[in-house]
């Protein structure tokens, strides 16, 4: 088996829809996505939290839309995001459809929850008129009373049949902007539903293991479960769910693509665990790196290892490399596109490596504005 070979990931092909200008499923990137936990008739408050999801690379972001006073602040915070807005609706058909006019460039509903056919028709209306996709949301903990019924307990057939259901309405009203989810909070669970439902629809999916927990134990679960469908080929967007800053989640599911080598944005860092070997502090030199080069959006690998046991093969296959003399030297060898340049001393190496990065990047964006301009 070639390198290659056992590094491909085949995705599922689906049909493609837009999210306001990003494009979702086909063979557009796979897009990450958050959610505000402000309240969101505070509108600056929502704002300001969507300026740090921005900044972090968001391509979506979803707001809840509860009540009326949050799709009147809808309209303000529509207007001054610079990404894709989202709204969560639940029950109320009138809030999907304020949600639209204030400029929502998705809803996410399920059309079978929010009465009867003609509200259906009013909303799926509504998202013609403003140009909205709309999300298809099930839920494990909040599946119909009937399927529940029907099935004992929420299962993979039972999420799917209600996902089904839903998407039929939609398609009945000559809809098809629409992606699905399958969320459940236990990874099994999710991942036998999504692939279900995988090989039953076209549509994107929007891949989430939901409430998964806080910032370590959310992001293993997600990690797990997104991981092992989109190695598979499974999900078309990804929003990590987590008991913390949303921009955190962000940072995690950007992570998960970068594990894949499905997308890359920013700063790639692998580093070692450290041992009686380093030559350096491994441990606060990649916390302090991991901070100070968030600023840093162009993809590229940094390899930072104690010791010269593993630290040269990792820098051969990073586009910059440090690794450690060993306990008691105090410096360590500086790699560029894996060849050994230089030595420096430890104590210069944070502000060292954040200049050489800052370097690869301006060098990176002019090589890319050179080809596009050929």
């Amino acid at each position: 088996m070639s390198v290659r070979s056992y590094r491909d990931i085949h995705r599922r092909k689906s049909r493609q829809i837009h999210v306001g200008p990003v494009a979702i499923g086909g063979d557009a990137p796979i897009s990450v996505q958050t959610m505000t936990n402000t309240v969101t008739s505070d509108a600056r408050a929502t704002i300001n939290q969507i300026r740090l999801i921005e900044e972090a690379g968001a391509d979506i972001v979803r707001v809840s839309c509860p009540d009326e006073e949050s799709t009147v602040a809808l309209k303000a915070i529509c207007k001054a995001a610079t990404i894709p807005i989202v709204a969560d609706i639940h029950f109320h058909y009138k809030r999907a459809i304020e949600a639209a006019e204030a400029g929502a460039a998705c809803l996410r509903i399920n059309p079978g929850n929010i009465g009867s056919a003609a509200r259906v028709r009013e909303v799926v209306q509504a998202a013609k008129d403003h140009g909205c996709a709309i999300r298809i949301g099930v839920n494990a903990g909040s599946l119909e009373k009937e399927l529940l019924e029907k099935y004992g307990e929420p299962c993979p057939e039972a999420m799917v049949e209600s996902a089904l259901s839903h998407a039929k309405i939609l398609d009945d009203n000559d809809f098809r902007e629409y992606k699905i989810s399958v969320k459940a909070s236990d990874v099994f669970l999710a991942v036998a539903a999504y692939t279900a439902l995988a090989e039953a629809i076209d549509c994107p999916l929007h891949l989430g293991i939901t409430e998964a927990g806080g910032l370590i134990s959310g992001t293993v679960k997600s990690s797990i479960g997104m991981g092992m469908l989109l190695w598979s080929g499974v999900g078309d967007t990804i929003r990590v769910s987590l008991s913390a800053d949303p921009v955190e989640e962000v940072r995690v599911g950007f992570d998960i693509l970068k594990g894949l080598s499905l997308r890359a944005r920013g700063v790639n860092i692998i580093s070692c665990p450290s041992c009686a070997r380093q030559g350096f502090d491994v441990i606060n030199t990649v916390k302090t790196l991991e901070d100070r080069l968030k600023h840093i959006t162009t993809p590229m690998s940094l390899s930072i290892i104690g010791c010269v046991v593993n630290g040269p093969g990792e820098a051969r296959e990073t586009d910059i490399g440090f690794t450690g003399g060993g306990a008691g030297k105090g410096h360590g060898q500086i790699y560029l596109n894996g060849d050994p340049v230089y030595r420096i001393e430890n104590g210069d190496l944070i502000e060292h490596i954040v200049g050489l990065c800052e370097k690869k990047a301006v060098e990176i964006e002019a090589a890319r504005e050179e080809v596009a301009a050929q």
